[in-house]
């Protein structure tokens, strides 16, 4: 899965454990009953129903109030972080007091901030500029395809049948969202198909670059730190107490779901769901992100999808059934 232009480390590292073939194991440490898994199918669901919430929140305040691209991600980075920091310091303190004085690890949290999040967050909110909601968090299920590189590069081993299929899927789903249809031209902008296809790498890259550090200091404290430094990278240039357009009572709502609700709450409600269901489960669930995100876009601003849309939506669906199903 992860935001995420919006999504977080852990939730994007539920997709690669899926196509390795990791098995479908909850956390041991919970309740595992009939009840329990319902519940956490139930958080699985309503953290991908809010990222995908989050994709049309964004489009409406760069859409309706002219907030840009680079002013929603530099505001909601240096926010949401500073939400992640202070869980962390409730809920793990000893791991962030050690990552904040451990010298080497600013250098780790700085590439990973800069690759992970900051790339991760800017290329999804301009692909949701140039086309949609809906579309944008369909082309970034693509980043499975980035992931399933990577593993078969570090297992030696050629994709499977069923993965190869995956493959074909995906981009059969691509080209026909790209062309409406029709091969010889494009409907989808070229720059929205781009910076989709960057936004993929970049969720790929998120699902396997911090590995290390969350082993080593938790996904809050990862989440927080890298965040705040994304954000602050960002300040000088974007200067959003100077450039933001003026914001009405409903943009400052909007704003705050985006980080509330949109980042900060979807990555702990799939994050409880996911420690219930599996990872497996938990990324097959988190197609609840995508398909919020295309009925949020028709129902709140006025997005239209033709049939190559959806059989292209469909494709891409199957491929992500495909991969993350395989171990299941």
């Amino acid at each position: 899965m992860q935001s995420t232009g919006s999504k977080t480390f852990d939730t994007s590292k539920a997709a690669v454990k899926a196509i390795e073939g990791t098995p479908n194991k909850p956390n041991p440490a919970l309740n595992h009953s009939t009840n329990a898994i319902l519940v956490g199918i139930f958080l699985t669901l309503l953290g991908g129903a809010f990222w995908g919430a989050n994709a049309t929140v964004s489009k409406i305040l760069m859409s309706t109030y002219h907030v840009s691209p680079l002013q929603i991600a530099c505001v909601r980075q240096i926010a949401a972080g500073m939400l992640f920091v202070i869980t962390a310091a409730v809920c793990t303190p000893k791991q962030l007091s050690g990552a904040v004085k451990t010298g080497r690890t600013w250098i780790s949290m700085a590439i990973t901030g800069i690759v992970c999040v900051l790339l991760t967050q800017v290329s999804y909110l301009w692909t949701i500029d140039w086309t949609n909601s809906g579309t944008a968090t369909v082309l970034q299920s693509l980043n499975l395809l980035f992931v399933l590189v990577y593993v078969c590069f570090r297992s030696r081993r050629v994709p499977t049948m069923r993965e190869t299929i995956g493959v074909v899927l995906a981009f059969a789903g691509t080209a026909l969202m790209a062309t409406g249809g029709n091969l010889s031209s494009l409907s989808l902008p070229v720059m929205g198909l781009l910076w989709g296809l960057a936004d993929a790498a970049s969720t790929a890259a998120l699902a396997i670059m911090p590995v290390k550090l969350i082993a080593k200091w938790g996904n809050l404290t990862v989440n927080g730190i890298t965040f705040i430094i994304a954000g602050f990278i960002m300040l000088p240039f974007v200067r959003p107490w100077e450039t933001m357009p003026a914001l009405d009572l409903r943009a400052m709502l909007l704003f705050t779901f985006t980080v509330i609700a949109g980042t900060f709450g979807a990555y702990w409600l799939f994050l409880e769901g996911i420690m219930r269901v599996g990872s497996v489960r938990g990324t097959l669930l988190g197609a609840s992100e995508p398909v919020t995100a295309a009925i949020t876009a028709v129902m709140f601003t006025g997005a239209v999808f033709s049939w190559a849309d959806f059989v292209g939506f469909g494709l891409i669906f199957v491929m992500m059934i495909l991969l993350c199903k395989r171990s299941a």
